[in-house]
């Protein structure tokens, strides 16, 4: 196995969220759970508390699908992009880092992509009564069209106006509403930011 493990065996595993590029958690591992990490496609580190492997999820069911392994230039680290099935953290949050030590940090995270791709799915499978996403869906496509059309004017209008204030608003909306009729389509916002992705190395190029 071509990484180099400390004097204790282990080697840094820093987890990431495959798609949102949120850290979702930092652990460590042995050759035998990096190893198992490999052939079952889901994480698997060692405790230095309890001296045993732990597979995450295991008790919890909120798996870690591996998407990619990467070394860094020493191959003494690693990076672990995963598709989570649930938070990553034992306390119940998405990553166990949240706690901010700066005061000028940006607000707002890429993270909540995601997050709001899942809920709107769940959505279209549950149909909960009195939800507006709910109401979109059962409208169909030209609800949603127009209301992808109306916000996308609201935001095009607040510009017009030099209304930041406003043209913030509307861009939430314009995504949100956006988001369902990707959904609709059944077409993954990834594979979008796939095309964004490849635009911009083509221009490098």
């Amino acid at each position: 196995m071509n990484v180099k493990f400390n004097d204790q065996g282990l080697i840094t595993a820093v987890v990431q969220d495959a798609q949102s590029k949120e850290v979702l958690t930092v652990a460590y591992m042995n050759e035998e759970s990096l190893q198992k990490t490999i052939e079952t496609n889901e994480t698997w580190f060692y405790s230095r508390s309890r001296q045993e492997l732990w597979h995450k999820g295991e008790t919890s069911g909120n798996t870690q699908k591996v998407v990619s392994i990467k070394t860094d230039c020493d191959k003494d680290a690693l990076v672990i992009e995963v598709i989570p099935a649930g938070p990553a953290c034992h306390n119940g949050t998405t990553s166990c880092f949240t706690e901010s030590l700066v005061e000028n940090e940006r607000p707002g995270s890429v993270a909540i992509l995601p997050q709001l791709v899942e809920v709107i799915k769940q959505r279209e499978i549950d149909m909960p009564e009195g939800a507006y996403t709910t109401y979109l869906f059962d409208k169909g496509i030209d609800k949603i069209c127009k209301k992808v059309g109306e916000e996308a004017t609201e935001v095009v209008i607040g510009a017009k106006n030099r209304d930041a204030e406003e043209v913030k608003w509307e861009s939430a909306d314009l995504l949100y509403h956006l988001l369902v009729l990707l959904q609709e389509q059944k077409v993954d916002v990834y594979e979008v930011l796939d095309v964004l992705q490849k635009r911009h190395e083509g221009k490098k190029q």
